[in-house]
Order: C-alpha cells, then structure tokens, then sequence
C-alpha cells in the first residue's frame, strides 16, 4: 500500500512539473506570400463553344510594373489535356511577357481549366489563369442531333 502512495505523490509531482514549464514557440519558417505587382491584361478567358477535335489557344499577357527584372520559373496547367508555352526570357521593368494555354478539346462536355505561374518576384504568390468553355461534337454545330454511347 505504501508503495502504491509513493507511486501516485511522484506521478503528481511529476504532472505538475511538467505542466509549469513554460512553452516557447519556435520562430515561423513560413515565408509570407504578398499580391504579385505584376499586371494581368485578363485572368480568366471563355472560349465559349469549341468544336470536338479542334484546340484551342489563348495568350495571356502581363506587364512587369515592378521595379526588377522577372522571370517566369514555372508555368503548371492542371491537367493533360492543356499544354502551355511562355517567355522564356527575362522580363524587364515595364515590359511585356506571354502564357499561351492550348486545351485539347477531345471530349464533349464543359471545361474548367487553370494554369499556375510561378515567377521570380520575390515573395509573390503563384496567379493562376483560368480557361473554361464548352466542347460540343463537330455535328452538334452544324444542328445535327448527336448520339454519345
């Protein structure tokens, strides 16, 4: 019995120990993401109806309204079906830049597509671009009832 005493005193003092000790936050190695400066001409584009088997492209363009030169470092679409082309080269104070999406238009129905860039603005949040529509079946234009199976 007295054993069992001795084992509750040292696990309540022990508790309390613990519980007094005081908790440090280690610092935040999270960067913090500003707005980018960098001016967007549009964000979003609507092809509206497109034909099945045709794609489709859209240049997006933006001016470099920073101070520095930019670099755009990565251009991700968010899926297969759309490919993106962009400049390459160093984008000066004032200048002028391009991201091209090409969506393949393969399959009927609407279509919500982004294409996430990436540049070298320091501290900048990713934009991402938006291109969405509709594929309709080549018949379907011409007023012909289509079947799909």
């Amino acid at each position: 019995m007295k054993t069992i005493k001795l084992s509750i005193v040292a696990l309540f003092i022990s508790t309390i120990s613990f519980a007094q000790s005081a908790v440090t936050k280690a610092p935040s190695t999270i960067a913090q993401t500003k707005t980018s400066a960098i001016k967007w001409a549009a964000e979003t584009h609507e092809f509206g109806d497109i034909e099945k088997g045709k794609p489709v492209s859209y240049e997006f363009t933006f001016t470099n309204t920073t101070n520095e030169t930019i670099l755009v470092t990565n251009v991700k679409p968010s899926c297969g079906c759309t490919a993106t082309n962009y400049t390459k080269t160093p984008v000066k104070p004032g200048e002028k830049g391009t991201v091209t999406a090409t969506y393949n238009a393969a399959s009927p129905g609407n279509f919500h597509k982004t294409v996430t860039v990436t540049t070298s603005e320091e501290g900048a949040a990713p934009k991402v671009l938006i291109i969405k529509g509709k594929v309709i079946a080549e018949n379907a234009k011409e007023g012909k009832s289509v079947m799909f199976k």
